[in-house]
């Protein structure tokens, strides 16, 4: 497959340099619940053993309080990883933990320098190329479906709810929520400051969050019950849309930035090579001082690619650079990529036609767009 190569742009995330990855998962466990605990973790770490990617796990027990465990495992690159944690066999076989934990916190690094391994690891590659540039917020995103004919409804709760109180800390607070709709599709995108996980369940015990979503309950495909904390521990493992690139150009921010959400089906079994290809694009195009580009976000969950930007002026006015693909032989790419069916595109894409339709077919219905009101 012909990419670009990454040029000058702000590359704070990316799971598509190939770079082992490294979770680290804290946990406070019930007291009395260690031998119930370490007997579900050695059925979870015998079935983990088989992934494609995992490449190994350790449980360890503070030498100070018996009640507190840490669990690392090294993956070969983010990507196997996501698809493991957010898979229905991953929450099967993670559901006898939850009943022995009273808190967890999740932690993801890649890994960017090591000591001299020894002589069986030394064939042992993927370091990360350099250090990323960030600006210290974190990307993450929900999708999920409602029932056809709801679409207005839900928009309507979905646009009417008052912010919430949105800082947790002084060094961890919501930044940003973006809600976009293609169909009967949702995508809930947000921002955040510090320390996500404990951000995001901040914001979900706030009543004005809790009030949207009980209002929108009845309209949801997948049925819930967010009071149960079972089945809302499913409800957004299987929502889950990762980020897996974010790039930013260089330079100030400059003035009358829009945010569009373009949304990108896959051919069945190429999320991922689809969502690369983005981002390698994204790269290029964050470095072309041409580009109305200046922000770019790829989430990506099993054939479903959504592509976040900020960009100058018009999305139509370049249709090529609005959806990724400038440049030669790019549109066909794309076109080998895309599930044309899906997109009512099905002749080649290097057609004005075809590319303002297949714009107008991936440019997202936006609902909402709020920063955090005390941020």
């Amino acid at each position: 497959m012909t990419t670009t190569e990454p040029m000058a742009g702000l590359i704070a995330q990316s799971a598509f340099d190939g770079s082992r990855l490294r979770v680290i998962l804290l946990l406070d466990l019930y007291d009395g619940a260690q031998e119930q605990f370490l007997e579900a973790y050695e059925h979870m770490s015998s079935k983990v053993a088989s992934i494609p990617g995992h490449i190994q796990d350790q449980l360890c027990q503070s030498i100070e309080n018996p009640s507190q465990w840490l669990i690392t495992s090294e993956w070969e690159s983010a990507l196997p990883f996501l698809t493991w944690v957010n898979s229905e066999e991953h929450i099967e076989v993670v559901r006898p933990m939850h009943s022995c934990v009273r808190d967890t916190r999740s932690m993801r690094y890649s890994v960017l320098r090591e000591t001299e391994p020894c002589t069986e690891l030394k064939a042992r590659s993927g370091l990360q190329a350099q250090v990323r540039v960030g600006d210290g917020v974190a990307r993450h995103a929900l999708t999920f479906t409602v029932k056809p004919g709801s679409e207005s409804k839900v928009a309507e709760h979905l646009i009417g709810y008052s912010s919430p109180q949105a800082r947790l800390d002084g060094n961890t607070h919501l930044r940003r929520t973006s809600v976009f709709m293609h169909g009967n599709r949702v995508v809930r995108a947000v921002e955040v400051e510090g320390d996500l996980p404990a951000a995001l369940r901040h914001v979900a015990t706030q009543p004005e969050i809790r009030a949207v979503e009980e209002a929108i309950d009845p309209h949801l495909e997948q049925e819930r019950d967010l009071s149960d904390p079972g089945s809302a521990r499913v409800f957004f493992t299987r929502t889950a849309l990762p980020s897996v690139h974010h790039v930013r150009a260089d330079g100030p921010e400059p003035a009358g930035l829009r945010r569009h959400a373009l949304y990108y089906p896959a051919v069945e079994g190429q999320g991922t090579e689809l969502a690369r290809f983005l981002s390698h694009q994204d790269e290029a195009a964050a470095g072309d001082p041409d580009s109305p580009v200046f922000t770019s976000t790829v989430f990506q969950r099993d054939d479903i690619v959504v592509r976040m930007l900020d960009v100058t002026g018009d999305l139509d006015a370049d249709p090529e650079w609005a959806l990724g693909i400038k440049g030669a032989g790019k549109a066909a790419e794309l076109e080998r990529l895309l599930d044309g069916a899906a997109v009512g595109v099905d002749a080649p894409l290097n057609s004005e036609r075809n590319l303002n339709r297949l714009l107008s077919h991936a440019d997202m219905l936006p609902v909402t767009d709020r920063g955090a009101v005390d941020s």
